[in-house]
């Protein structure tokens, strides 16, 4: 199978997995909560249990990647997610809802970028920059798609009909999508099993790892839970962040349309002239971004507005893709999959708690909120500038 099947059937998968997932509470929340009984705060706190979790799932699943690589763990999670959505399309109280998403918390642990990024690296090695860009520049839709469909389903078949649709994409879809991939050799057998150059199972044991510095591990897990925390933050807050602003109704959704193609259009970049310099070159310039435009919005007010989504949406989009090609270029391709689990660990759990903890700042501090996540976005840029190439450790 070519590299751009392979990346087109990863990028449709994810596609599938962050629009029933990561992206399905958005559009149903309300109609959810009404439907078991509880208040909507209570469900986005079950949601936020389930991103828990799939933080804890992270490094196992990426273990497995490591060692027989991603088709079989990617496979998998298209049936957790269809379980998951059933069991949610059935749930009739707290007991059932928490049961789905419980399932779909393991399905995002184990089934979303990073597992996919582990995929690709256990396939080609340290050539798998190109195509984690790749898959990034396809799944960055899934909002885009995710949203209207979830929104067309629900309003024809209720919010219940939405999950059972989504359910019976995945095993309609995405499983034979996933199912497509490469078989990559277990690891202990391709040491002793000669291959061709340049076959996708040719990913053989991945080249030694660089050693990984305890420093280095840490301040990369700073950056990684710094932009999960201020991505997933103002995904939820946005909106009400750029009303306090005094930005009016049209200039709220104009710049929240601008976001997406703002990440598309930067992984493009990436993928054209960025993919030429070392990951961290474009890791720094990426987040500078946020912090530049948290300060714009707050010196100019309103009319920044649509420079702040601009700006910021750039910066989330490369450093979704950094996330994946950093470690990489630093440690090498050898264990990928389990140190990725682990340095995400705690973006993962800063994510959770980002939505509750973000609006608690926003109803103390108001728009001066954004002092915090610039602050926070200047330090994941003095992590990054603080971290030597790899070939600066030692390898």
């Amino acid at each position: 199978m070519s590299r751009h099947r392979v990346v087109i059937a990863l990028g449709l998968s994810q596609t599938l997995a962050w629009g029933s997932s990561f992206y399905l509470p958005a559009l149903l929340i309300g109609p959810m909560a009404q439907g078991v009984g509880l208040s909507e705060p209570t469900v986005w706190a079950v949601f936020s249990g389930s991103l828990a979790i799939s933080a804890v799932t992270g490094p196992r699943a990426g273990a497995r990647i490591d060692r027989w690589g991603g088709r079989q763990v990617l496979m998998g999670t298209n049936l957790i997610f269809a379980l998951g959505l059933a069991l949610l399309a059935l749930a009739q109280g707290p007991l059932g809802l928490c049961a789905a998403w419980l399932l779909l918390g393991i399905g995002m642990g184990a089934g979303l970028y990073d597992a996919a990024f582990a995929t690709l690296a256990r396939l080609y090695g340290s050539e798998a920059r190109s195509a984690i860009t790749g898959i990034t520049l396809i799944a960055g839709f899934a909002s885009t798609v995710g949203w209207p469909l979830t929104a067309a389903l629900e309003h024809s078949l209720g919010w219940r009909g939405a999950c059972w649709a989504w359910a019976a994409l995945h095993l309609l879809i995405g499983l034979p999508l996933n199912a497509s991939l490469p078989r990559a050799r277990p690891a202990h057998d391709v040491e002793a099993v000669p291959q061709a150059a340049g076959s996708p199972s040719a990913a053989k044991t991945p080249e030694p790892t660089a050693p990984a510095s305890p420093l280095t591990v840490a301040l990369l897990a700073w950056v990684f839970a710094v932009v999960a925390f201020t991505s997933t933050a103002l995904a939820a807050h946005l909106p009400g962040l750029l009303a306090l602003q005094g930005v009016s109704a049209a200039g709220v959704v104009l710049a929240g349309s601008l976001i997406g193609p703002a990440q598309v259009a930067a992984r493009l970049l990436e993928f054209g002239v960025l993919r030429r310099l070392h990951p961290l070159v474009s890791g720094r310039v990426a987040a500078c971004m946020h912090p530049l435009a948290a300060t714009l919005l707050m010196l100019l007010g309103a009319p920044a507005a649509a420079g702040f989504a601009l700006l910021h949406g750039a910066g989330n989009g490369v450093l979704t893709i950094t996330r994946g090609t950093l470690p990489l270029a630093l440690f090498g391709a050898a264990g990928y999959g389990q140190r990725q689990g682990w340095l995400m660990l705690p973006g993962r759990l800063t994510a959770a708690l980002a939505p509750w903890s973000f609006g608690v700042l926003l109803a103390g501090l108001g728009t001066q909120v954004l002092w915090v996540s610039a602050g926070l976005g200047l330090s994941a840029v003095l992590a990054l500038m603080a971290i030597q190439p790899r070939t600066s450790e030692g390898s």
